[in-house]
């Protein structure tokens, strides 16, 4: 006998009926002017070779390319059976990269986009890679939820080393920028996961270690993202409901806190603007201002939990999410400022429309002639 998947062929409560209906309809908003995809998009990186294009991570198993000025989809990398993670692209080698479900880190030629080597050593989820350029030499990182990292050879697909420390999944990577030369004989990777731990390793071709003291602490629960910002200081992103500045010249100790209502999942610094901008699982993407740590403004627009964030010349801010959009935003000043005005007037149009009318008081001839009595008798 055939199942159906639709939830409608389900038992639901009215909770649950009220929230599909609420997607259902926000679902239908064009802001941040929607490119829509076949399935959930789980990660975004930039094309290094052209400003106006990303490559997007899909749960269908493909890495797309798209164009977010004609929002034309330039190119599709195919193969993989299972969901997508994350992707790094080498222009070096002419490859791009992707941690899949199915426990491997796969590749693609970018010149023709072909499947090239599929990297296969994890015993579960591949959940972040990056790849970088090492004393001359071409290499990828590969970090899952078996709770190890792996440093692999692009050329010959070689497993270089296999890093050990964390005791759950690790979700995330980022390279220290600070010290970073392609001929350098070694460099530093931060790694965070889901035992709220941050750590270091100096990683060489033939050898790898952790940097010590380790590991850093700067979160309760799950750290799902990395970045670096210009000065070197490490941003973070957590499930316990905050973004993190963590200062190099402080020991890494945190200096900026940004609390949010829901599980933080990426976070983009715009140096240009002043401006921090993180993805939640609440829908929302917001702008704050760095030096106050002040909420300016809140994008609204997807309608399923936001899943990465890639920050673009000109001040652009790309958003995607798991209800299959890739959005786009201006944190230009005047277009900047025209959002948070057009979001105040709508704030204020529903409040309007929620409030109800005042009514004049009709008194019918019988109140009319009792009050009229009682201001007799007042005389």
């Amino acid at each position: 006998m055939s199942r159906s998947n639709d939830p409608g062929h389900y038992f639901q409560t009215t909770s649950s009926l009220e929230e599909t209906a609420r997607k259902a309809a926000k679902s239908k908003n064009t802001k941040g002017s929607p490119i829509r995809l076949p399935s959930k998009i789980l990660a975004i990186i930039a094309d290094p070779q052209d400003e106006d294009q990303v490559y997007v991570a899909e749960a269908a198993g493909s890495v797309k390319r798209i164009n977010i000025e004609t929002s034309k989809v330039t190119a599709t990398c195919s193969g993989a059976t299972a969901p997508l993670t994350s992707v790094a692209v080498s222009p070096q080698c002419d490859t791009i990269f992707a941690g899949c479900w199915d426990k491997s880190v796969w590749s693609w030629t970018l010149s023709t986009r072909k499947p090239a080597k599929r990297f296969q050593g994890h015993s579960d989820f591949v959940k972040a890679v990056i790849t970088f350029t090492l004393h001359g030499k071409e290499v990828v990182v590969s970090a899952s939820q078996d709770a190890s990292i792996i440093v692999w050879d692009v050329a010959t697909g070689a497993k270089l080393h296999t890093l050990k420390g964390h005791t759950r999944g690790v979700l995330a990577l980022a390279l220290d920028p600070v010290d970073y030369e392609p001929g350098n004989d070694t460099v530093t990777v931060f790694s965070a996961g889901s035992d709220r731990e941050i750590r270091r390793w100096a990683i060489g071709l033939s050898s790898a270690s952790e940097v010590q003291p380790s590991p850093l602490i700067a979160h309760e629960t799950s750290v799902d993202a990395l970045h670096f910002d210009s000065d070197g200081d490490l941003w973070t992103a957590s499930a316990d409901k905050t973004a993190k500045c963590l200062s190099r010249d402080q020991q890494w100790e945190g200096d900026s806190t940004f609390e949010h209502p829901d599980f933080v999942r990426d976070l983009a610094v715009d140096e240009d603007g002043g401006w921090i901008i993180t993805a939640c699982r609440d829908e929302e993407v917001r702008v704050w201002e760095r030096g106050s740590g002040k909420l300016h403004h809140a994008f609204g627009g997807h309608f399923e939990e936001v899943t990465a964030l890639l920050l673009l010349p000109k001040q652009r801010i790309v958003s995607v999410s798991i209800d299959a959009t890739v959005r786009q935003w201006s944190l230009k000043p005047h277009e900047l400022a025209r959002a948070v005005q057009e979001a105040e007037d709508e704030r204020l149009g529903i409040a309007k429309e929620k409030e109800p009318e005042r009514k004049e008081a009709i008194m019918t001839a019988e109140e009319e002639a009792e009050l009229a009595e009682l201001l007799d008798d007042s005389e």
